[in-house]
């Protein structure tokens, strides 16, 4: 530890940022001096446990207090702070893994595949929304953007240029892999790609990927926000999860999902082996509790919800289809997109759940039914009662009741930190449902 500590001071490191996730998927954390690395390594830096959302710790007695434990390996110097390092700590009640913890949550879940000997692959596909106040309101930063159907717009991506190859150098820095930025479908609305890595340093990086969002955002005066639908008129903000299941490491690592001709050579007719069509098959049974998970916020269900804003809209049924961007799972070759989540969705919760589905898809040997090759947000309503497809839940209570009835997720998660997580999403739905909205009032206040 000493050497790691000399290390980080000859990189000019004075502070380390220990850094959690609390149960909505925000950052959380305190700075604390270099010279006390070795207390954070091993019985972490300490938090009072009622203080952190999600928790459901007492105020008083031995589990009163929540130790974030940091990992040395996680350790990294932040760009837009120089000085500091952050480090990703696991959570720990008593001396033992915080079974309410999210990162233990994902450890939990890729265990089963680890002593498989195998290891899921992950890359996101986030996007975001690039805003600046405007007295009460919110608008798009770039006030000049004027277009119906900005996506890939190269007038308007290169005015933000500044701020997102800022962003990715901050990223590749830190050692993550951005494969490509661009302007999505909404005015003030882009795209980050990227390359896939093991699911845990995937939650890893997107924590790490929204603290230089918001860092660098409020360097430029701007505001960034993965709220998933923030203005009625436009497209919503998806994150695609694209998804491949290997054995073994390195050069030496071998794809589970590509199929294979009973000669061993790659089979090009097909997207999926035996095993990913099952994975798939556990993800579309499992949907509507995953949806909990994977679009966590009343307002992801405006996204989910009917529109008619552009290509890039969010499914609305439980289908997979080969390359087919209209369904939940979009099926390629060797790997699968999830097309469901948004960005407000805690990253170790929505692979957890994912990772859990999949296993249960693996040793049911469950089939996910024919590809469908419509187009799902145009196709009539007795062609999807044809195909007997499942809608997406409609709202947040929905797809909480779906959670809380999914044996297989809650066993996974844990019960405790699923009554936990529905029960603070519950109060979140009650809040909603008691708003009064600036169109009832338009629309009720003297219409009687």
């Amino acid at each position: 530890m000493r050497d790691l500590r000399e290390r980080l001071k000859k990189q000019g490191i004075h502070t380390l940022l220990v850094q959690f996730t609390d149960l909505h998927g925000a950052a959380r954390g305190k700075f604390v001096p270099l010279a006390h690395l070795d207390d954070v390594l091993t019985d972490g830096a300490g938090f009072a446990g009622s203080a952190v959302w999600g928790g459901a710790l007492p105020r008083t007695g031995q589990r009163a207090r929540y130790h974030a434990r940091g990992q040395a390996t996680s350790i990294l110097a932040l760009p837009w702070l120089p000085g500091v390092a952050r480090i990703v700590a696991d959570g720990f009640v008593a001396n033992e893994p915080f079974d309410a913890d999210p990162r233990q949550a994902l450890r939990r879940a890729l265990a089963p595949l680890a002593a498989q000997g195998w290891h899921l692959r992950v890359g996101l596909e986030p996007e975001f929304f690039l805003l600046r106040r405007e007295g009460e309101l919110l608008v798009p930063a770039d006030a000049h953007e004027r277009l119906d159907k900005p996506s890939y717009d190269l007038k308007t991506l290169p005015r933000q240029a500044g701020y997102l190859h800022e962003l990715r150098e901050a990223l590749e820095r830190c050692g993550v892999d951005v494969l490509q930025l661009e302007h999505a479908g909404g005015p003030g609305q882009y795209q980050i790609d990227f390359g896939p890595v093991d699911a845990l340093a995937c939650a890893d990086q997107f924590m790490l990927f929204k603290q230089a969002a918001h860092a660098i955002a409020q360097q430029h005066g701007m505001l960034f926000s993965l709220m998933p639908k923030p203005f009625a008129e436009q497209p919503g903000s998806d994150m695609h999860v694209h998804v491949s299941l290997w054995e073994g490491e390195g050069v030496d690592a071998v794809s589970l999902f590509t199929p294979h001709l009973p000669d061993g050579a790659v089979d090009r007719g097909r997207p999926l082996s035996l095993m990913g069509r099952h994975f798939v098959g556990g993800v579309l049974a499992h949907s509507a509790a995953l949806c909990a998970l994977a679009a966590p916020t009343v307002n992801s269900y405006k996204r989910l919800g009917p529109t008619t804003y552009g290509a890039g809209d969010a499914p609305k049924f439980i289908a997979h289809g080969l390359d087919n961007r209209t369904a939940l799972v979009r099926t390629l070759h060797g790997l699968f997109e999830w097309r469901l989540p948004d960005a407000s969705a805690n990253p170790y919760l929505m692979l957890a759940g994912l990772v859990a589905a999949g296993l249960d898809g693996l040793e049911r040997r469950l089939d996910p039914g024919p590809d469908v090759d419509l187009d799902l947000l145009d196709a009539p309503p007795q062609v999807i009662s044809e195909l007997a497809l499942r809608a997406v839940p409609h709202s947040l209570a929905q797809a909480l009741d779906a959670l809380e009835a999914d044996e297989i997720l809650v066993k996974a998660l844990s019960p405790a930190l699923v009554h936990e997580f529905v029960r603070l999403k519950r109060e979140e739905w009650a809040e909603y449902t008691r708003h009064v909205s600036a169109w009832e009032l338009e629309r009720y206040v003297d219409a009687f």
